[in-house]
């Protein structure tokens, strides 16, 4: 399973938060053999090569998000040392924290920092989550026209949905695939005849969600699939930080061979800086930046679209394990946890 985050952990994230891809690959020491990311008809070539970070609503102790506080990060993920271009944002929802379905301030701090967007829906928890996300897109198109719509890349309805769902925790509840197909259908009545009809409509899961006879009939009411790879948390598995590229990889394989002519975003990837040993996987900067330099660097090497988790994930408190590029205070003097260069 390539994650296997405990509700707590998928909650924090929120917060804070055919052929292979790479046929034959199985770790940093491999060539890629191919740099070719098939697109179905409905998703522009433009959309290859998308860099970002993933960014919560709200921060750790659940204060909300401000468009002064999005539009700070967003400035500092473009204007990092030693690699360029991280100009994107996957949002989980589109609703501002503490409001009902009021637009959510990622909005105008990404049209103020000429921030991309990955837009996601949050509809696990009550039903009424589909409405409130989207009435609040809706409100967003409706305030801030082409100035918003032509930073969108694409939206994600729900993100690990189908995950959560087979865990079957309460706490923690997700989404089965026939209602996940309603709300697809849901948005895409809702963008028909604005700005954003015809953007590219995807879900975020993991690849054993998707591999599942059961879920597998999503594919085709989707663009594209969002694959989240965690080796960290593939304790079952052997997930050294030696064995961490061969892990994510082969994850990241079987999604494409499950979408088959639709493109894969890498929405959630990352390795954290601190916190506890998981079965074989530590926790540290050296790691962390081992990891990126073996998944990071071969992503945009080849041009696939990769969103990292995260960029500042100890915000208002302290985050057990940390994935955070920074560690907690002023991202403007905090200095970066781990090089980002690239061989």
């Amino acid at each position: 399973m390539v994650c296997t985050k405990k509700a707590t952990q998928t909650a924090a994230a929120v917060a804070t938060a055919a052929s292979s891809i790479f046929s034959g690959y199985t770790g940093a020491d491999a060539t890629p053999v191919s740099n070719v990311v098939s697109k179905s008809a409905s998703v522009s070539a433009a959309n290859s090569g998308i860099k970002g970070f993933n960014y919560g609503a709200f921060f750790l102790d659940n204060s909300a998000k401000q468009q002064a506080d999005f539009e700070y990060e967003f400035n500092r993920a473009q204007n990092l040392a030693n690699t360029t271009g991280w100009n994107s944002a996957r949002l989980y929802t589109m609703v501002q924290s503490g409001t009902t379905s009021d637009p959510i301030s990622a909005i105008p701090a990404a049209i103020a920092s000429k921030t991309s967007l990955l837009l996601g829906m949050w509809v696990s928890g009550s039903t009424s989550a589909i409405t409130n996300e989207i009435a609040a897109l809706k409100a967003a198109i409706a305030q801030y026209g082409t100035d918003f719509t032509d930073l969108v890349t694409g939206i994600s309805v729900g993100s690990e949905d189908l995950y959560r769902a087979a865990q079957g925790d309460a706490t923690s509840p997700g989404v089965d695939v026939d209602t996940l197909i309603s709300y697809i259908t849901r948005v895409r009545k809702a963008i028909a005849g604005t700005s954003l009809e015809g953007i590219p409509v995807g879900h975020v899961d993991t690849y054993d969600s998707f591999e599942n006879g059961t879920n597998t009939k999503i594919i085709n009411e989707i663009d594209w699939i969002g694959f989240d790879g965690y080796p960290y948390w593939e304790k079952a598995n052997g997930n050294s930080i030696e064995d961490a590229s061969h892990l994510f990889y082969n994850g990241l394989n079987k999604t494409k061979a499950i979408a088959g002519d639709k493109p894969v975003y890498v929405t959630e990837t990352g390795w954290p800086v601190s916190g506890d040993k998981y079965g074989q996987a530590v926790a540290s900067d050296a790691n962390a930046r081992k990891y990126w330099k073996d998944i990071a660097c071969t992503l945009t090497e080849n041009n696939i679209n990769v969103w990292w988790y995260i960029l500042q994930e100890s915000q208002m408190g302290h985050a057990s394990p940390d994935f955070g590029l920074f560690g907690a205070g002023d991202l403007a003097t905090v200095p970066q946890s781990y090089d980002l260069s690239c061989p």
